[in-house]
């Protein structure tokens, strides 16, 4: 997957899948229904990074997403016969939106199936736009199953959101206005889910201009084409995270598969706090204010930029939606300066006596704190969770950590706990000595009616629930922290209970953000 200075030439093969896809793109019509989008120069961030930095704005599409262009494109091939039948497909969002449009500009009848999880925004806009919303199931799957059910009892045509030819060169005009709008081009950073997108910039990319690196990006626990890529074929994840819900998908495409394997020059994983430190940056930079997935590209960008030492050159990331709930911006804030290492989180020790609480203040200096949490412990120890905002840049981490130590504090650095970040910092102060057989379980819930009551219901009464914290942060799914008394004979059996329950689950009992503040010690 790493690329040379020297382009190598294609073998047959992929030239003739270069020339096929060249003409399916070239022949696509998308502009009945979509705009070319623009490729702004990100000023502060070209300073920042040291090259030039563009951002392809495809949240400026009428449906704020560039998935109206696939979508269109496969509405527009389709015989008069399948349009009198109507189309049908499932989607979390922002492919739904480019259907119903797709659909109402050329009069036909839309459904989309949507999971019940889907936010509001999205499920009105399917309907402002003439679509049939049918909300079922909790996940992208089981919406996607049950409208191939519907698709076969009513003859509809199913318009699928990645796995699609059409849909394929649809996306790939965002190639062509890419290397039609920038002279010279090193990379294009390309956010990945089913790998429509991919798959059709980098088929024209590489038919046109194959110097041109192209950089795959996905979350780091969405990253089903890098696991492809590393397999040599097609893998299911068992789970993805749902951050990102606009790529949160487990299987890469087939099709997209077959075409992007021999294109992509790299793939970058990066994590939520990354995507949301690259949420804020675009909103620096032009006052957008993309979706996670939106901002994944620019958030492989700049990993790729740190990580390679790569200074002078043209990068450009597709910024590819921006149909962001507004709850989410708190969680998006909350984890931005985190995402830059612009701010570190600490689990401290301190003496419980009278003075070190001032004493402790000193030895930190005179550094922005972020936040504060102090809870008793014991007669002899307190503990602080304390944030510390590294004005000079990352390479302060460890000269904060240093002089703690050196004063004879005992340090743990929670700025990668999960769960220190989404629950503990929001809970210090929550122990309860004593409690026996207490284990702690991070739950994600679908954001559904009776997400919770299903939950209380598969446990029963057998084990004692003696904690629950839970945030809304705008997503799909909540994120729930649990604590259960199970005795450990008996705690296959509650595993085994949790796994039928179908939610995704990780035991955080060893977690040592639990150790310090919420524990039973």
């Amino acid at each position: 997957m790493k690329s040379s200075s020297r382009v190598k030439p294609a073998p047959d093969h992929l030239l003739r899948l270069l020339d096929a896809y060249r003409a399916r793109i070239e022949a696509a019509r998308v502009y009945d229904v979509a705009v070319i989008t623009p490729l702004e120069e990100a000023a502060k961030l070209s300073q920042r990074l040291g090259n030039r930095v563009l951002l392809k704005r495809e949240d400026t599409q009428p449906v704020y997403s560039f998935k109206l262009r696939g979508a269109y494109n496969k509405i527009a091939q389709l015989d008069n016969a399948e349009c009198a039948r109507g189309v049908i497909t499932a989607s979390a969002g922002n492919h739904a939106q480019g259907v119903a449009l797709a659909a109402r500009r050329r009069g036909l009848t839309a459904w989309i199936v949507m999971p019940r999880t889907t936010p509001s925004l999205k499920v009105e806009a399917v309907r402002a736009l003439g679509g049939k919303a049918i909300l079922h199931g909790d996940t992208y799957d089981e919406a996607y199953e049950h409208a191939q059910v519907l698709a076969a009892e009513k003859g509809m045509t199913m318009i699928h959101p990645y796995d699609d030819a059409d849909v394929i060169a649809g996306q790939g005009t965002i190639g062509r206005e890419l290397l039609e709008q920038c002279g010279h081009l090193d990379a294009v950073f390309v956010p990945v889910g089913g790998g429509g997108l991919l798959a059709g910039v980098a088929a024209w990319i590489k038919a046109v201009r194959p110097g041109t690196k192209v950089i795959a990006v996905e979350p780091e626990d969405s990253n089903c084409f890098e696991a492809a890529m590393r397999a040599g074929r097609r893998v299911v994840l068992p789970q993805v995270g749902l951050f990102a819900d606009g790529v949160a998908v487990k299987q890469i495409g087939e099709e997209n598969f077959r075409v992007a394997r021999h294109l992509v020059d790299g793939c970058v994983l990066v994590s939520v706090d990354e995507i949301c430190a690259a949420t804020r940056d675009a909103f620096y930079e032009n006052r957008s204010l993309p979706e996670p997935a939106g901002a994944l590209a620019l958030a492989g960008l700049k990993r790729w930029v740190h990580e390679h030492g790569v200074r002078g050159q043209t990068l450009a990331a597709i910024v590819s939606g921006a149909n962001l709930n507004f709850d989410r911006l708190r969680h998006i804030a909350e984890r931005a300066e985190l995402g830059d290492e612009a701010e570190m989180l600490l689990a401290v020790t301190i003496p419980e006596q009278p003075g070190s609480f001032k004493r402790f203040l000193r030895q930190i200096g005179r550094r922005v704190i972020t936040e504060f949490n102090y809870r008793y412990a014991s007669p002899r120890a307190a503990h602080v969770f304390v944030g510390i905002k590294l004005t000079d840049g990352p390479e302060q981490r460890q000269i904060v950590l240093e002089a703690l130590r050196d004063g004879g504090y005992e340090v743990v650095d929670m700025s990668a706990n999960e769960m220190a970040k989404v629950h503990v910092r929001f809970m210090v102060g929550g122990r309860c000595p004593g409690l026996p057989d207490e284990r702690l379980f991070r739950f994600e819930f679908p954001e559904r009616p009776g997400a919770a009551l299903d939950f209380l219901n598969a446990i029963g009464s057998r084990w004692n629930i003696s904690l629950f914290h839970y945030r809304n942060h705008g997503a799909a799914y909540g994120r729930v922290l649990c604590g259960l008394q199970v005795p450990k004979k008996e705690l296959a059996e509650c595993r085994r209970t949790l796994d039928a329950l179908g939610y995704e689950y990780a035991e955080e009992t060893d977690n040592p953000a639990y150790r310090l503040f919420l524990g039973t010690d």
